[in-house]
């Protein structure tokens, strides 16, 4: 059930939902549990064999309507984070819209960078928006550079920039533990030698910046998610040294069709740009 959650970019708990839902609308056990072992029943392997006819009908048809010049719009698919997706990949997908309005867009959510390169390379997407490093194997367009600050609390009258060395004396306000995000954070700390203090733990990005202006500690963010906490009296602190990270779109390096040679071509242009 790990891998499987992995491969579908969700977490396990969703999936076992998920599961056990479609159990009791079906009137069927479809997976027998022996202890930590999962393994399909007779009738869960009849109703995979169902789902794989039906999905292979599917792909018939659109391949039915291509041929006959029908008006099927490709979508393009795009695994990224949170941060990602909130600001639209700093306008990348807001100006494939305007460009290229005959190609939906959907975004498939990952909680990091190596959960994005798992999803394009799995072919759960067509292609990721992430901070690198993601996954080993893709090819990666690198389109800008973010600068990594600390949002602190008002009034908190920290040094600008704020040492690296001293990360370890503030209090954070960070994902849940076990989490593949607190993974990725714990990892950017343990890199620079530093044990942050936990404050407040919360999956929620939306409640971070609210937890900063409460007072109940710092989070580590880019400074382009910053800026609205600035404005609200919250210190945006650069580091000493100042750390940054590359933003890329990653794909798999096969024929990619027009709606992801677009995306990549707005990237290159941005990249080019400086």
């Amino acid at each position: 059930m790990t891998g499987a959650a992995r491969t579908c970019s969700v977490g396990q708990p969703a999936l076992t939902r998920a599961v056990r839902a479609l159990e009791r609308e079906l009137g069927l056990v479809l997976f027998r549990r022996q202890g930590r072992r999962v393994e399909l029943t007779d009738d869960g392997r009849e109703v995979v064999a169902v789902a794989r006819r039906a999905l292979d009908e599917v792909d018939a048809i659109e391949a039915f309507a291509r041929r006959g010049g029908g008006a099927l719009p490709a979508v393009l698919t795009i695994a990224a984070t949170p941060t990602i997706q909130t600001d639209l990949g700093s306008g990348l997908v807001r100006d494939f819209w305007q460009r290229f309005p005959q190609h939906p867009v959907r975004f498939v959510a990952c909680e990091s960078a190596v959960a994005v390169g798992e999803a394009v390379a799995g072919r759960q997407a067509d292609v990721g928006i992430c901070d690198l490093p993601s996954s080993a194997g893709l090819v990666e367009l690198r389109y800008e550079t973010r600068e990594v600050v600390v949002v602190a609390p008002p009034g908190s009258a920290l040094p600008d920039p704020f040492p690296v060395g001293r990360l370890g004396e503030l209090a954070f306000i960070l994902p849940a533990a076990g989490s593949m995000r607190r993974a990725s954070l714990d990892a950017f700390f343990g890199a620079l030698g530093q044990q942050p203090k936990v404050a407040f733990e919360s999956d929620e990005r939306a409640a971070w910046i609210p937890a900063v202006l409460a007072g109940l500690g710092c989070c580590i963010w880019y400074r382009h998610q910053g800026r609205p906490a600035l404005g609200l009296g919250a210190q945006v602190l650069a580091l000493d040294p100042p750390i940054r990270r590359q933003i890329a779109v990653v794909h798999r390096g096969e024929p990619l069709g027009p709606a992801v040679d677009g995306l990549l071509g707005l990237a290159a242009e941005r990249r080019d740009a400086g």
